[in-house]
């Protein structure tokens, strides 16, 4: 039986595929054969190229799961999910991401920006929510996550934090006293608060 190569790629759960996923996916080892496949199906307007060695199913798709397929390994944090949160309130058009690298990059309109964090760090599964196709941090990490790149950060709403989650996830931070010192300081507010 001849295998239905679109038809499996349809019918993944992903919207968004990298070359690797797509072999992965196939079980084709052959990238050359998965590349040449899958520049055929964008001729035939069934699949959309987004960037460099990554697709889209339609032309709609989850900027989320986009973000996470750019630079890997990365998860979304930062502001997104702490505006997302309540915690902050300022609105910003970009989604921020935990990677192995800093770059800013925009694709159809979206920008992204990358934020270097520690590969201990950034590989550590605490504190990360395995949505079917990314990975987010929750709010508490994200809270840590910008702490950890930031000395002086201004949050606006922080009732919204679990701090025993928060306590639970900063030993993967490696004891930075600095931010022990600062998660003092922001927890006492916010009791007073």
């Amino acid at each position: 039986m001849k295998q239905d190569y679109l038809l499996e790629l349809m019918r993944a759960k992903n919207s968004v595929f990298t070359t690797s996923d797509v072999a992965l996916l196939w079980g084709e080892p052959d990238v050359q054969f998965v590349r040449k496949k899958l520049y055929r199906y964008l001729k035939a307007k069934k699949l959309y190229s987004l960037r460099r060695g990554i697709y889209a199913k339609a032309k709609e798709y989850d900027t989320l799961e986009l973000a996470t397929k750019i630079f890997t390994p990365a998860y979304i944090s930062f502001e997104t999910v702490l505006a997302k949160a309540g915690v902050i309130f300022q609105f910003y058009g970009q989604i921020f991401v935990a990677s192995y690298l800093t770059r800013e990059i925009t694709v159809n309109g979206q920008a992204f920006a990358f934020r270097k964090i520690r590969n201990t760090i950034l590989t550590n599964q605490v504190g990360l929510v395995v949505k079917d196709t990314y990975c987010i941090a929750s709010p508490e990490r994200a809270f840590l996550d910008i702490l950890y790149l930031h000395k002086d950060y201004y949050f606006d709403h922080l009732d919204n934090l679990d701090w025993n989650k928060v306590l639970a996830i900063l030993p993967i931070y490696g004891g930075n006293k600095r931010m022990s010192r600062l998660i003092q300081k922001y927890r006492t507010a916010a009791e007073k608060a």
